[in-house]
Parts: C-alpha cells; sequence; structure tokens
C-alpha cells in the first residue's frame, strides 16, 4: 500500500497548528477569567488572522446555518480549520459572556455548537473536551432562550 507522504505531512502540520491554537487560545481563556479582557479581545482579533488568514469581521458575517458549508466548499477549509473556528467562537463566547453581552455569547455559542457538531460527526471519535465544551454550549444556548 502507497502512503502519499504529501498528506501525512499536511495532516501532521494541521495537528501542530491544531496544537499551538490550543495552547494560545488556553491562554487567552486565561486572561478572560483574570478579568484582561483587553487583551483577551486583542489577542482574539490577532489569531483569526494569524491562523485563518481572514480578520474576526469575516466568519461574525457568516450566518450560523451556513457556516460549515460556506468554509468548506467556498473558501477551501478543512475540518482541521473548521475545529480552530469552533474553539476561536467558544473563546468568543466567553469574552462575551464575561462582558456580559448575552446576544453577542448567544450568537458565539450557537456557531461553535455548529461547528464542534459538525467536527463530532466528521471526526467520529469521542473526546471528552469536545462533549464538555459542546454540554456547556448547549446550556448556555437555553439558557439565554429561556430568558428571552
Amino acid at each position: 500500500m502507497l502512503i502519499d507522504s504529501n498528506s501525512v505531512y499536511q495532516k501532521d502540520y494541521i495537528l501542530r497548528i491544531i496544537e499551538m491554537a490550543a495552547k494560545v487560545l488556553a491562554a487567552i481563556l486565561g486572561q478572560i477569567k483574570g478579568g484582561d479582557l483587553h487583551e483577551a479581545a486583542e489577542g482574539l482579533e490577532n489569531f483569526y488572522y494569524d491562523i485563518l488568514k481572514e480578520d474576526a469581521a469575516f466568519f461574525r458575517e457568516i450566518p450560523g446555518e451556513k457556516l460549515t458549508e460556506t468554509l468548506l466548499s467556498e473558501h477551501n477549509y478543512t475540518n482541521g480549520h473548521l475545529e480552530i473556528l469552533a474553539e476561536l467562537f467558544y473563546a468568543e463566547a466567553e469574552l462575551c459572556a464575561a462582558r456580559k453581552n448575552s446576544s453577542g455569547m448567544l450568537e458565539y455559542s450557537q456557531k461553535s455548537f455548529i461547528l464542534f457538531r459538525f467536527i463530532d460527526t466528521e471526526y467520529k471519535t469521542y473526546s471528552e473536551d469536545r462533549f464538555n465544551k459542546m454540554k456547556k454550549l448547549l446550556e448556555r444556548i437555553n439558557l439565554v432562550k429561556d430568558k428571552n
């Protein structure tokens, strides 16, 4: 059986990017928990462009129900990109929660949940971290919707 070395290198590269993204996002989440919201917001803004090569506004404008289809088919993103974006939206939801911005928290929570659910289906592997984030996002979404 022949193994496509380009495919192996590409997967390895994507995994390294995801691992790096997780470390940066963990630091940003730490800033949010520590109350350094301005630094966290700047970090998130920079991260979108550094990793996904678009500014945050680009992703905010895509409706949640068209998010995966738009990014996969029109912009040639991979599942790895979507996983990073799901984590970014999760951090954005945390930032909005810290700022008491319930509409922003709802929007980012919904988009993050959509992407995590898509990733969960596509990867067909269990991730406790992803499961816990999806559970927290769903609880937040329902809480905000119940208040309205």
